[in-house]
């Protein structure tokens, strides 16, 4: 017996160019995907985002590190590794987030929300952007 939330994850984890076509497979025909930068709906648009990740990025690549499931949803925290290839090129980034999937009847993603601190975990890593965010997050807390 197959175990969809299993199948998700492996496809997450195994992610590659090539295999972007069968987005399809994890993801209902007219699915939503939103994250900090993005609210699409389809499975061309999500295609679209993740061949813009192999495009934009060196490396990129996921590690679930937890799973909470709970009838035809769940939740995943993850790792999200990576390289940029203009700003700090070569030097290994990491970004933590949460990904919440809501699951039709057959097992397939129709939500598909990601979360994470865009601020703390990608801006602030930027050399320029970086010391602004840095110094905005410090009078803030003051």
């Amino acid at each position: 017996m197959n175990d969809p939330v299993q199948d998700i994850v492996v496809f997450f984890e195994t992610l590659t160019p090539e295999a972007i076509v069968h987005c399809g497979d994890i993801y209902a025909a007219d699915a939503r995907f939103k994250d900090p930068f993005n609210d699409v709906r389809g499975v061309p648009a999500i295609q679209a985002i993740y061949r813009h990740m192999f495009t934009a990025l060196d490396a990129p690549r996921f590690v679930v590190r937890e799973r909470i499931i709970q009838g035809g949803q769940c939740f995943l925290t993850w790792d999200f590794h990576f390289r940029f290839k203009t700003q700090q090129p070569g030097v290994d980034q990491t970004i933590h987030g949460g990904s919440h999937l809501q699951l039709d009847a057959s097992g397939r993603i129709t939500l598909h929300r990601d979360y994470w601190d865009a601020a703390e975990e990608l801006y602030e890593k930027l050399p320029v952007v970086g010391g602004l965010m840095r110094w905005l997050k410090r009078r803030a807390n003051s």
